[in-house]
């Protein structure tokens, strides 16, 4: 007989003790699990491949595009422009830590991932998925520098803090990763192999585990500590004093030229944080993990695909080295 899936409404990082009515399986004789996907239905299967790759390679071009941009036009050699690019390489990492292998099963019409291939995906979504929200703080403190200490802008922003602040954000992300690694590898239960997604998902696969390990629960939380409630505060401490400053400036010309500058970065925050909280809601509301699954498209695919297209679209100097660089190569 099938072993059902419990679904817990709790927070994400919850672990129990399994049920005496279920037999767990031993981790050693694990060797594959398989992932649900977003539909069963094989109708739907050549729309969601054709979707799926479509939004992909727009995913790709768009932020290949921004970091081209960036680094052919001299007058982009800037900290905002620098953050910007490197957090355009980190959504084309975290979309295809995902999306590719979707794309392969839809094809192939297989469910399949082995242990250690879910274990590299899981982590290297954790990588990319810390680091984009680590760099999106960098950027508000950019901004918060640029705002509030215009003057002593390039001076505080030197080149070597700039990379000092993306390679720490690399390491803390790495840190975290590898963090949520060592509580996988220490489980030794499942309730089930079979995965309520389309991709490894931590949370679903920390909620087949059988545990209730107190170390294990004092260190996710120290990873969701770093990877989100940090960075959120330091974006809501620096938009706080940004707002602070701006309202101190008398002309209403001067205050929309300065919050201008924050527009797209803005954008950006409350898309990535927006879907990822409602995802995190819909999850805790719904008794379904497909639904879950559905609403998480929103964050690992359509957010990494909308941020080129907010850059450039409120971005003047974005679009004048987009232009410059298709001249070149036409």
């Amino acid at each position: 007989m099938p072993v059902h899936l419990i679904h817990f409404s709790n927070p994400l990082f919850f672990f129990t003790r399994c049920p005496s009515y279920i037999e767990p399986q031993n981790l050693t004789r694990v060797s594959e699990f398989f992932l649900t996907g977003l539909s069963d239905d094989p109708e739907l299967q050549p729309l969601l491949f054709g979707l799926f790759l479509s939004m992909y390679l727009v995913t790709l071009l768009g932020n290949l595009l921004i970091i081209l941009a960036v680094c052919s036009d001299p007058h982009l050699h800037t900290p905002m422009y620098f953050f910007l690019s490197n957090l355009s390489l980190a959504d084309i990492g975290f979309t295809s830590t995902t999306i590719p292998k979707m794309i392969v099963d839809i094809q192939t019409q297989s469910t399949a991932i082995s242990y250690m291939g879910c274990l590299t995906q899981m982590s290297f979504f954790m990588l990319f998925g810390c680091l984009d929200s680590l760099l999106l703080a960098v950027m508000a403190y950019d901004r918060f520098v640029a705002i509030c200490h215009p003057l002593r802008y390039l001076v505080i922003m030197n080149p070597r803090l700039c990379g000092l602040l993306v390679l720490t954000s690399f390491f803390i992300s790495l840190l975290v990763s590898q963090m949520h690694n060592s509580v996988v590898l220490q489980l030794t239960y499942f309730k089930d192999v079979e995965i309520s997604h389309f991709f490894c998902d931590p949370s679903q696969l920390l909620n087949l585990a059988c545990s209730d390990t107190f170390t294990t629960n004092i260190v996710m939380y120290f990873v969701g500590a770093i990877s989100g409630f940090l960075p959120i505060s330091g974006i809501l401490f620096s938009y706080y004093k940004i707002v602070s400053s701006i309202l101190r400036i008398p002309s209403t010309g001067g205050q929309h030229k300065a919050f201008s500058t924050c527009g797209s970065h803005l954008s950006v925050v409350c898309l990535f944080y927006g879907t990822g909280l409602g995802v995190y809601l819909s999850s805790a509301v719904s008794r379904s993990p497909r639904k879950g699954a559905v609403a998480s498209v929103v964050y690992t695919v359509v957010t990494p695909m909308l941020n080129p297209f907010i850059y450039s679209l409120r971005n003047r100097d974005i679009k004048r080295a987009m232009w410059r660089l298709f001249s070149k190569t036409i």
